[in-house]
């Protein structure tokens, strides 16, 4: 009995001296909510800054010019006035262009070489097959009738007739040269033999006109090539092989424009227009 009522006063004692305490008016309830409430304004605070920063990026990522073909959105007229786009020569062009006529002409005169000579055929060919040939075959003729002639005074079996044919056969000649040299009749690997030929002549200097190993002429070529791949890879999107060649085409064209940055400015400059390409599309990072 007695030690019953002993430990009934010291439980007494002990909830008596709890109750008194400084430390019972804070609920331990109420620290949890405030740190809880600081951690999810901070969390709220994060995602928008993240949100943000995102947004900004999208912005940027949007405004900035395409790493391939070196123009921002919507402003292809940069690309359709440089000097490259007016060298090359597309199937488009080509296959717009009149076909030589069939029927053979009244006279040589009449006889007009194609808007696209074949690869291969340059200024002195043209000259030579259209202007000295037909030149010559004329004369060639006019010596033949002279010498008819005077044979068919001479003897009666020779007639005047085969003069006109051989006219005739002449300019069928030269009407089946003209549509045998158009470039209708090359292939793909023909139409980019003549493009690099002619931006090999477009981009290098007067005094040498075939310099291949300049640098304005290497980032013209790599840009063309960049661009045909391009258009390649439009049609068929899982030739993955030809996705690395055209990211290495890149940073190649974009290691050749660094160095002319650092050898001349004011020639980087001048190719970045003449290329139709924006600084940002070949320096810094270059995510194809």
């Amino acid at each position: 009995m007695l030690r019953a009522r002993l430990a009934q006063c010291s439980r007494a004692v002990a909830s008596s001296s709890t109750a008194h305490t400084p430390s019972s008016s804070l609920h331990t309830s109420a620290v949890l909510q405030a740190s809880a409430l600081r951690k999810r304004k901070s969390r709220v605070a994060e995602k928008a800054n993240i949100e943000k920063r995102d947004e900004r990026e999208r912005a940027a990522q949007a405004n900035r010019p395409h790493v391939v073909l070196g123009y921002r959105p919507g402003d292809e007229v940069k690309w359709q006035s440089c000097d490259l786009a007016r060298v090359i020569v597309t199937e488009r062009d080509i296959l717009a262009a009149p076909i030589p006529p069939m029927e053979p002409p009244k006279s040589d005169k009449d006889v007009h070489p194609p808007a696209y000579m074949n690869y291969g055929v340059g200024p002195t060919e043209k000259e030579l097959l259209f202007d000295v040939l037909p030149t010559l075959s004329v004369q060639g003729t006019a010596l033949r009738r002279e010498a008819v002639l005077r044979m068919s005074a001479e003897e009666p079996r020779f007639d005047i007739n085969k003069i006109h044919s051989d006219q005739f056969l002449e300019t069928q000649k030269a009407i089946q040269l003209t549509r045998l040299v158009d470039l209708r009749n090359a292939n793909a690997r023909g139409i980019a033999y003549e493009n690099r030929k002619r931006i090999v002549a477009e981009f290098s200097e007067p005094e040498n006109p075939t310099d291949t190993g300049r640098p304005e002429v290497q980032a013209a070529l790599l840009t063309l090539r960049i661009r045909t791949l391009w258009e390649h890879l439009n049609n068929f999107k899982k030739d993955i092989s030809n996705r690395r060649s055209l990211r290495r085409l890149i940073h190649q064209r974009a290691k050749v424009l660094r160095y002319l940055k650092r050898l001349d400015r004011d020639r980087y400059d001048n190719v970045l227009g003449r290329l139709g390409l924006e600084p940002e599309s070949v320096e810094g990072e270059l995510v194809v």
